[in-house]
C-alpha cells in the first residue's frame, strides 16, 4: 500500500526541502508554531512557482480557538477565493460552535467558496464533542479528508479512534493522522489504523546567518533571532522510506 506523506511548512526553504526529500503533498501556512495561520500571497505564489507536487494552504485568520465571527468567516471566504485565483489545489479549513459541534453555517459558506478545489478539515475536528457525528457532517458537506490526532495529544495515542473513524468513513472521506507523526511511529500508526495518508511538519532548527553584533532581540521567544525553524530533510526522507518499502 502506498502512503501519501503530507508535510506542513511555513517558509520557502522548507517547501523545497520537503519536496526534495520525497513529500507527496505540501500544506502551506504561516506561524507554524501557533498551529498554522493563512499564508501570505507572496509565499503562496512562489511556492506554486517552485512546486512539482500538490499544494494546499490553511485558511485560518488568527490563532486561538476555531469559533469564528461572521466577519472572520468573511475573511476566510475572501482568502479561499484569492487562493483559488493564485492556482492553489486545495484548502484546509475548520470552524466550530462553542458547544464543540461543527459550525455548519460557516462550513457551508467555506465549502461554497472552495468549489472546484479540494478541502481538508483540520484538527479543529479533535475538539468536536461527537467525532463520529462530526465525520458524517463533513462527508455530507463534501470534504475530501479530515486531519486528526484521534482527539489525543498525538496521533499515536489516538490510533484507536482514528481506526474507528476510518472504518466508519468506508472510503467516503480520507482520515489522515497527524500530530507527533515521525519515522519511529509511522509504521505502527499505519498498521493499527490502516490510514493511507500521514501528516507531519518534521521540524528542526538551523542557525541564523546573521553575524552577532547587537543584544537587541525581536519578539518574546528565546533564540527567536538566532535559530530558524525549518523542515528536516532526513525526517521526511526517513518517513517516506519507512512507510513506502
Amino acid at each position: 500500500m502506498t502512503i501519501t506523506i503530507e508535510v506542513c511548512v511555513d517558509n520557502i526553504e522548507s517547501l523545497q526541502t520537503a519536496q526534495q526529500a520525497g513529500a507527496d503533498r505540501i500544506e502551506l501556512c504561516s506561524a507554524l508554531a501557533l498551529g498554522g495561520l493563512t499564508a501570505n500571497a507572496g509565499f503562496v505564489q512562489k511556492s506554486l512557482d517552485l512546486a512539482t507536487i500538490p499544494l494546499y494552504t490553511i485558511i485560518r485568520p488568527r490563532a486561538g480557538d476555531f469559533i469564528y465571527s461572521e466577519q472572520e468567516v468573511d475573511i476566510m471566504v475572501s482568502d479561499i477565493k484569492f487562493m483559488k485565483l493564485l492556482g492553489i489545489e486545495g484548502v484546509v479549513i475548520g470552524a466550530l460552535t462553542p458547544e464543540g459541534d461543527i459550525d455548519e453555517v460557516a462550513l457551508k459558506r467555506l465549502m461554497a467558496a472552495s468549489r472546484d478545489i479540494s478541502v481538508t478539515f483540520h484538527r479543529a475536528f479533535d475538539l468536536c464533542n461527537d467525532p463520529k457525528q462530526a465525520l458524517e457532517i463533513l462527508i455530507n458537506a463534501g470534504c475530501e479528508r479530515v486531519l486528526t490526532s484521534g482527539q489525543q495529544a498525538n496521533a499515536e495515542q489516538g490510533c484507536e479512534l482514528i481506526k474507528e473513524l476510518i472504518i466508519q468513513a468506508d472510503g467516503r472521506i480520507s482520515i489522515m493522522p497527524g500530530a507527533g507523526v515521525n519515522p519511529q511511529n509511522a509504521e505502527n500508526i499505519i498498521a493499527i489504523t490502516q490510514a493511507k495518508e500521514l501528516h507531519l511538519s518534521g521540524k528542526t532548527t538551523r542557525k541564523s546567518a546573521m553575524k552577532p553584533h547587537s543584544t537587541v532581540r525581536m519578539g518574546t521567544e528565546q533564540d527567536a533571532d538566532s535559530l530558524i525553524t525549518v523542515t528536516c530533510a532526513k525526517t521526511i526522507s526517513d518517513i517516506v522510506s519507512a512507510t513506502n518499502h
